[in-house]
């Protein structure tokens, strides 16, 4: 394909993200009546199911997910008017299906100083799913002191070696949309309908920034070409996730 084409090609898709992450984006930017917004959210649109979609959790049960190196869902999760919630540091959840190519979306919220992140193509070979699997941040940017020194710690950032844009992400007690899509050693994070990084697996960009980091000590990090996806609660805080939703790419 010439140069032009593959640029048109890449501009259709990324427009496209565009499209359902706006599509999928929250009900409202402030804490919201949870009871009438959360029903509204965790339903599957027609267009979402003959797209692909399934949802992953749909605001009534956790039987997509278990804990991490555990058969049990763990305790310190709850659901509430609709919403996964955890108020605590607990353990990480993960899903029981393991994924290679696809779309993720979610709504996130967290509480003020709230720190959390979400895995993908995570292994269970290591004590801790973050020393295999890249991290979709989610933080509450305006108490931490690491995301306003490096916004590769900011959220949205592929946590540690890519930064994100300032000024998409909302504060803490609002809702934000995410979409993670992988294809291939192509992988993308979205948040409120706009692109905040891109990058290639493998690449000797990635290699260079993985190098740097803390993720040198664990030679498979970022390696699995399939893995579970899972959702960060070892950290303090309350978080909130809604309206979880995955499509399988080919």
């Amino acid at each position: 394909m010439k140069k032009a084409g593959r640029a048109a090609a890449r501009a259709a898709i990324i427009s496209q993200l565009a499209l359902l992450v706006v599509s999928c984006a929250p009900v409202g930017n402030s804490v919201p009546e949870r009871s009438a917004t959360a029903a509204r959210a965790t339903v599957l649109t027609a267009e979402q199911k003959a797209a692909g979609w399934r949802s992953l959790f749909d605001g009534t049960g956790t039987s997509a997910w278990r804990g991490y190196k555990s058969q049990a869902f763990p305790a310190g999760w709850s659901i509430v008017d609709g919403v996964l919630t955890k108020t605590d540091s607990v353990p990480d959840i993960i899903t029981k299906d393991q994924f290679g190519n696809f779309e993720l979306a979610l709504d996130w919220m967290e509480s003020p100083g709230g720190n959390a992140g979400i895995f993908y193509r995570g292994t269970e070979e290591y004590d801790h799913i973050y020393w295999s699997a890249p991290e979709y941040q989610l933080l509450d940017d305006a108490r931490d002191s690491a995301a306003a020194a490096n916004r590769v710690y900011a959220a949205g950032a592929v946590y540690a070696l890519y930064p994100s844009p300032a000024g998409i992400i909302k504060g803490a007690n609002e809702w934000n949309s995410a979409l993670i899509a992988v294809q291939g050693s192509r992988v993308q994070h979205w948040a409120n309908g706009q692109k905040l990084a891109e990058y290639e697996l493998g690449s000797s960009e990635w290699e260079a920034k993985v190098k740097a980091s803390k993720f040198n000590d664990y030679p498979h990090f970022g390696r699995a070409k399939r893995g579970y996806i899972g959702i960060q609660g070892d950290h303090p805080g309350t978080l909130s996730i809604r309206n979880v939703r995955i499509r399988v790419l080919p």
